[in-house]
């Protein structure tokens, strides 16, 4: 069986794997969804969702592989993370011949494409299709209830010192234009740019939302609380979004993209009368 990874590289197996490595939170995750999990013989830390996956042996941190635990366990199929991963730890599993299959889905259609091709790597072609397919629906139903609202400038909010955000190549961006949202910092070169505070105060959204790297901490958002002149402090416009829904690119990436439309229509609410 012969799949194209999201590297754009051909990887071949004689036969579905039974023995896979998880080299990120987000493959652990979307390998359960597509009914592959108790086929995972490794993964990496934080890789906590479904409860199952906490019992799955550790095989370093996304950043540090251990590569002689991954040896040991003699994975048929090895998915790693092209922006997380150390290439010279990816490179040497590759001169070991083992199978690498590379995820890192930028856009939504690759998130659904993405379950479904290793849905197909793993024998579960048809969880994967049905993966895909429901990612696909929801997408849609999304696009069409709020696809046409009128836009609602957003800050949004991954780190706090220093104050960082994402432009628009970044999935989150993706979810916040889907919802009638408009990026105030999307223009920037950097997918994660640092700010001055400063700079977002000039820009006044009508929204911040904050979403943070792997750690729920709402108090970001209400420190803005504190100028009191901006329009997203005066209309009460502060939301916050527990990461795991939407910095992952998993299916559940949906649920938090839902919230983020759910927020925009509350910030449109509460616009005055003739404010479009």
């Amino acid at each position: 069986m012969t799949v194209t990874d999201d590297k754009g590289r051909e990887v071949h197996l004689e036969a579905p794997a039974k023995r896979t490595i998880s080299l990120a939170p987000h493959i652990t995750e979307n390998l359960f969804a597509l009914g592959a999990g108790d086929q995972i013989v490794g993964a990496v830390n934080y890789s906590d969702y479904p409860e199952a996956a906490e019992g799955i042996p550790r095989v370093g941190s996304y950043k540090q592989l251990d590569l002689e635990s991954i040896l040991a366990l003699k994975p048929d199929l090895v998915v790693a993370w092209e922006s997380g991963n150390v290439r010279a730890q990816l490179e040497r599993l590759e001169a070991l011949n083992y199978p690498l299959y590379f995820s890192n889905p930028q856009t939504f259609e690759q998130l659904a494409s993405g379950l479904e091709r290793l849905g197909h790597l793993t024998g579960h072609t048809t969880g994967g299709e049905e993966a895909g397919a429901q990612v696909r629906r929801t997408l849609t139903e999304l696009e069409d209830r709020y696809g046409e609202q009128p836009p609602v400038s957003v800050f949004y909010q991954v780190w706090d010192r220093p104050l960082m955000t994402l432009n628009d190549e970044h999935l989150i961006s993706q979810a916040i234009r889907l919802c009638g949202g408009q990026n105030i910092f999307g223009h920037l070169d950097t997918k994660v740019p640092r700010l001055d505070r400063e700079v977002v105060l000039a820009a006044n959204p009508e929204t911040i939302i904050g979403g943070g790297m792997g750690e729920d901490n709402p108090q970001w958002v209400e420190d803005w609380r504190r100028w009191s002149d901006m329009t997203a402090v005066q209309r009460d416009n502060l939301f916050f979004i527990p990461p795991s829904l939407i910095q992952r690119p998993t299916p559940r990436i949906l649920e938090g993209t839902r919230m983020i439309c759910d927020f925009l229509e509350t910030a449109r609410e509460r616009r005055p009368e003739g404010d479009e």
